[in-house]
């Protein structure tokens, strides 16, 4: 994936507004979607941030609007988190010090495993691999910074 982006704080890093792009390609069927939106990192009351990430989703020629949101809880150090699914269940942990990760989430019969790498201070990446017994799926997401003027 190229060469990573050491985060010494990875809440302070991501703090702020991302332009957000998915592709979802589904690896038994072939079938592929796209994400298309934003995802706002904002302070949550208590430390740590919340994401909201909203946008529209297509699949096979239609598009619908799509939301997640997440919490960023502060981890064991400034570049280390704790991410949770909105209702507070654990989801994964994220370790930027490097600027890169491996986390792991077993769900049911599916296993998601994703890789985060940091590409500057601008622009980062997500890779998730589900496979189950019914799903086959790669999710690529490119987050890039938004600036006041965009």
């Amino acid at each position: 994936m190229g060469e990573s982006w050491p985060v010494p704080d990875v809440l302070a890093y991501l703090a702020g507004r991302w332009r957000t792009e998915r592709s979802v390609r589904d690896l038994a069927s072939g079938l592929e979607g796209r994400f298309e939106g934003v995802t706002s990192f904002d302070t949550l009351e208590g430390g740590g941030l919340i994401s909201r990430e909203s946008g529209a989703f297509t699949w096979q020629g239609v598009t619908r609007p799509a939301e997640r949101t997440l919490r960023y809880l502060p981890g064991s150090g400034p570049g280390r988190a704790d991410v949770r699914f909105a209702d507070g269940r654990p989801f994964h942990g994220l370790d930027l010090t490097s600027g890169h990760h491996v986390a792991d989430h077993p769900c049911a019969a599916d296993l998601y495993r994703g890789e985060f790498t940091v590409r500057g201070a601008d622009r980062w990446r997500t890779v998730w691999r589900v496979g189950g017994p019914a799903k086959d799926l790669l999710l690529t997401t490119d987050y890039l910074r938004e600036t006041p003027d965009t």
